[in-house]
C-alpha cells in the first residue's frame, strides 16, 4: 500500500472517529465531505483559518482554526498527512485529559 493511500485512509478514520464520538455531527460531517459543496467548502475553510488568525476578536476565536485546516485538508492532498496526526495527537490529549478530569470528580475514590 503506497504513502498516499495510508494517509487518505488515517484521514478518513479520524472523520470517522469524530462521527462516533459525537453521532449529532455525521451529517454535517457526511454533507461538509461530499463533492456538491466544494465550492463553497474551500472560501468557507480560508475564512476559518482567518478568522482563527484574528481570534483575539469576539466571535472570532481559535477554534475557527483547526476547523478551516480541516475543511481545507479535505480538498487539499498535502495537508491530509499533517493534518490527520494532528487530529491524532489532539484526541489523544484530549482523552488523557478526559480521565483525569473524571477520576479527579469522582466521589467514590
Amino acid at each position: 500500500m503506497d504513502t498516499k493511500h495510508k494517509r487518505d485512509r488515517r484521514f478518513r478514520r479520524q472523520f470517522d472517529a469524530i462521527s462516533r464520538l459525537v453521532p449529532a455531527l455525521r451529517g454535517p460531517i457526511k454533507a461538509l465531505r461530499g463533492d456538491r459543496l466544494r465550492l463553497l467548502r474551500i472560501p468557507l475553510a480560508l475564512l476559518m483559518v482567518a478568522g482563527g488568525v484574528v481570534s483575539f476578536l469576539p466571535f472570532l476565536g481559535i477554534w475557527m482554526l483547526p476547523l478551516g485546516l480541516l475543511l481545507l485538508a479535505v480538498d487539499l492532498a498535502f495537508m491530509r498527512g499533517p493534518v490527520a496526526a494532528a487530529m491524532i495527537r489532539v484526541r489523544s490529549k484530549a482523552s488523557i485529559l478526559w480521565r483525569r478530569w473524571k477520576h479527579r470528580s469522582d466521589p467514590s475514590v
